[in-house]
């Protein structure tokens, strides 16, 4: 199957970004936003970030031009129902994506591929309230979207081989490496191997071994990582982080996905990391 034209559902941090790298690779690309405040915000970040490209001169404006053409805004999933692939990218709530999905698959074209962009969340359990489970995948893209080429790419219980290549070949023209997770496992391969990396770095600031900055440079310069754990929480958002650590705990059990106080203390308290100005570290 060819994937010619997209729509992007949510326009938030990661929606506007894989909105912009569809748009890039010359796909069209709808998006949509429930609020329509939040969809206009996110259109207005991919124009201010073509701009900036084109003002940095890694753009002609002609081909800036050309790429915020292939962005369209819709008010709805009618307007968009002609898209091969649908990328949803709203808050990582079941529920939340089940509706979403139950919606899109009374609107959208019968062979439409349905993908949720999840970090942790279950693929199976999405697929499961649309008619085509076959035609459902999960991806994960990494953050900032535009810039990390990691998308794990991941099978549900009855997502097809043809799913998967035609996916996979989206992936690829659009400048991402997919690698594909062959079990709908909770955690993934990403979020499996980092979460309790950055839980145990939380547990070493709360118990007073060091502090947020001397941790995060002891895994920068002794492991040659390019961020510290407790930085990139900041980066991705702690209450996300938190939020992502409580479904671990609850999916797996045992201790490594154990959120520490201090984490929940400081969601508790709107220091939710770079978003809004102070977490781990104090942002301008």
């Amino acid at each position: 199957m060819s994937i010619e034209k997209v729509l992007v559902v949510g326009l938030g941090m990661m929606g506007h970004g894989i909105a912009q790298t569809s748009a890039q690779a010359g796909f069209t690309t709808y998006v949509y936003d429930s609020n329509e405040e939040s969809r206009n915000r996110g259109v207005a970040r991919i124009a201010e970030q073509i701009t900036g490209r084109v003002k940095k001169g890694k753009l002609t404006e002609e081909e800036g031009q050309r790429i915020l053409n292939l962005i369209v805004p819709v008010s709805s999933f009618e307007e968009a129902k002609k898209a091969d692939l649908v990328i949803e990218a709203v808050f990582e709530d079941l529920d939340l994506k089940r509706e979403v999905f139950r919606a899109l698959d009374k609107v959208m074209a019968d062979h439409t591929i349905f993908a949720s962009n999840t970090s942790a969340l279950p693929i199976s359990p999405m697929a499961a309230v649309t008619q085509r489970p076959d035609r459902f995948i999960g991806v994960h893209f990494h953050s900032p979207v535009v810039v990390m080429r990691l998308v794990e790419v991941i099978r549900g219980l009855r997502t097809s081989d043809e799913t998967l290549a035609a996916v996979q070949e989206f992936l690829q023209k659009v400048q991402k490496s997919p690698v594909e997770v062959k079990k709908d496992s909770p955690g993934f391969i990403t979020n499996r191997v980092y979460m309790p990396m950055f839980n145990e770095a939380v547990w070493t600031v709360y118990e007073g071994v060091s502090t947020a900055e001397d941790v995060d440079q002891a895994m920068r310069d002794g492991f040659n990582f390019p961020m510290g754990p407790l930085q990139l929480g900041d980066f991705v958002g702690l209450d996300t982080m938190l939020h992502i650590l409580e479904d671990l705990n609850e999916k797996c059990g045992g201790n490594k996905f154990l959120p520490c106080p201090l984490h929940r203390s400081l969601v508790a308290s709107g220091y939710l990391g770079r978003k809004s100005g102070r977490g781990f570290y104090v942002y301008e």
